[in-house]
């Protein structure tokens, strides 16, 4: 296989140049989605069509190679991204056959009748123990068809699940995405997971915020500040505690039960809400049976399956157990892919790991058969309501394995790297678009794993040759990533199945965009103030 290398300015040696040509398949993605309305999927398809022509005719990657990159980034989309959203989902659907996700639903319902009160136990608590466990997606599937069983509108269900899954993404699916920022940046994770505990928390303190407002407008913040404060404290200190002093795969698990007890310690929370605001707020179909009580022993078994997930992931954090996972990590050489950087260094993607076991699909595939005894779902239910969930999701899977395709193809052939050296090149302004980095990587992947891995180590040389510190732009990169989760197109695919707005992908991103922006604005002014004296007392 001959070697291909990449090249930083293929489009009339100039940087910018190159950076708007290969920029083109992003921005053809975001202008199918946000303007023409087009579904997810065939915009993701799209886009990866864009990717290859511009890899081929462009940059000179040959089509074999150019093939071979797509296909592993389709790999990984399946494996581990789509078995970890498939194995949550379906235990998910299991709880919703034996009619365990009614008395869940009914459980959160009674800790409060206030729709705003509800949105941030569900979408902000619950919500952010499910992004610890599975992340990838599943959070954002369940919360939506909670808020829409506790008879929230489809949309607004969704807007406020994907906005409410931000603070808690950089240590999602167990830390995965800072573990994975460490390794391709050589940084100790230590040092990479403390300046991340310093930045995403202080979005904590404003997204609750934000939620009830979403739920209520200015009344809701009005009246339900008070509760909503109190949440994104309790949440941001846990998160930086744990990620700071404990462990950052533990970061959300503790931040988010941290977050649901104050909201249960705050009396205001639990006052009835008032006639006309649930009239205003609760324009959806509330189910009927949210009044009925339920024994005790089936609530228990009601949150047994989420017990099960802490208990299994737990159970894998410990030494001897996480050794023996990894030690079953394969190792593959990716056919018909040889591909060096400009400096010549063979590249991570020529190798693909397959971590079977150690993965968290299969942690949360164990939680699931554990889930099947303790409900009692029959071996047969179980497989059809797996199957049942891939059919379900079919179309995600489509949207996300193009999606991934299309970022392999810009990291191989080198798109990803001219845009990052774009974006480095800015000097003094290196603080302030980091984050934009991130966010534009997550926006594009979905996932803030691969935007990790895409431009981590991008963000470290920057860091270095600009003279500010390599762990500040490295963990900007995560923390401003989790800001782009709510505004790609897996993530609006996955929301619009579960509340059955299937191919309205268009409308939440023209919802949720503004709200992107705004908050990836507050954390670039952070890493700006902690790249300078005003904030720099904030890093360890």
């Amino acid at each position: 296989m001959p070697v291909y290398v990449q090249q930083l300015e293929p489009v009339a040696d100039s940087l910018g140049l190159s950076a708007l040509v290969a920029a083109l398949p992003l921005v053809i993605v975001l202008v199918l989605l946000g303007g023409v309305r087009t579904k997810a999927h065939w915009a993701g398809l799209t886009g990866l069509l864009a990717a290859f022509l511009v890899a081929w005719l462009a940059y000179g990657m040959p089509v074999g190679q150019t093939l071979s990159s797509a296909a592993q980034g389709a790999v990984f989309g399946l494996f581990p991204i789509l078995w970890i959203v498939v194995n949550a989902l379906w235990v998910y659907r299991m709880t919703v056959r034996t009619r365990h996700f009614d008395i869940l639903r009914r459980s959160f319902g009674r800790l409060s009748d206030d729709p705003r009160i509800q949105a941030l136990v569900v979408a902000f608590c619950f919500g952010a123990l499910l992004e610890a466990l599975a992340g990838f997606g599943a959070p954002v599937a369940i919360c939506s068809v909670m808020l829409v069983a506790l008879g929230f509108d489809p949309v607004r269900a969704a807007v406020v699940s994907l906005v409410a899954n931000t603070a808690p993404v950089a240590f999602g699916a167990m830390a995965t995405p800072v573990v994975t920022l460490a390794q391709v940046t050589g940084l100790p994770l230590d040092s990479v997971a403390s300046v991340v505990g310093r930045q995403t928390p202080l979005l904590a303190l404003v997204v609750p915020l934000v939620l009830v407002g979403l739920v209520d407008g200015r009344r809701g913040l009005r009246e339900t500040w008070v509760p909503a404060l109190a949440c994104g404290v309790a949440f941001a200190v846990a998160q930086f505690a744990a990620s700071n002093y404990l462990s950052a795969q533990l970061a959300d698990i503790g931040a988010s039960l941290a977050g649901a007890a104050a909201l249960v310690a705050v009396p205001q929370a639990r006052r009835p809400a008032a006639e006309p605001v649930r009239a205003a707020v609760l324009t959806g179909v509330r189910s009927a049976d949210l009044d009925e009580h339920d024994p005790r022993p089936e609530v228990v078994r009601a949150y047994a399956p989420y017990a099960l997930i802490v208990a299994v992931f737990s159970v894998a954090q410990i030494p001897a157990v996480k050794d023996w996972l990894a030690g079953a990590t394969q190792m593959y050489d990716w056919p018909f892919l040889n591909v060096v950087d400009p400096e010549g260094n063979p590249v991570g993607g020529n190798v693909f790991t397959w971590p079977i076991v150690s993965t968290g699909g299969t942690l949360v595939l164990l939680a699931g058969l554990c889930t099947a005894l303790v409900l009692r779902v029959h071996a047969r239910v179980a497989v059809r309501e797996w199957a049942a969930t891939v059919h379900e999701l079919r179309f995600a899977i489509l949207t996300v394995t193009s999606v991934l395709a299309l970022a392999y193809v810009m990291n191989l052939s080198g798109q990803a790297a001219t845009i990052g050296h774009f974006v480095a090149a800015a000097g003094a302004g290196l603080a302030f678009l980091s984050p934009v980095l991130g966010w534009f990587g997550v926006a594009v992947s979905g996932s803030d794993t691969s935007a990790n891995a895409l431009f981590g180590a991008l963000q470290v040389s920057a860091a270095r040759e600009s003279g500010l510190s390599p762990e500040l732009l490295a963990a900007a990169n995560s923390s401003g990533g989790v800001l782009g989760k709510m505004i790609s197109p897996q993530n609006l695919t996955i929301a619009c199945a579960a509340v059955g707005l299937a191919g309205r992908e268009g409308d939440l991103l023209r919802k949720v965009l503004p709200w992107s922006v705004g908050l990836l604005l507050v954390m670039c002014l952070i890493v700006v103030g902690q790249s300078s004296p005003v904030l720099e007392w904030m890093l360890p």
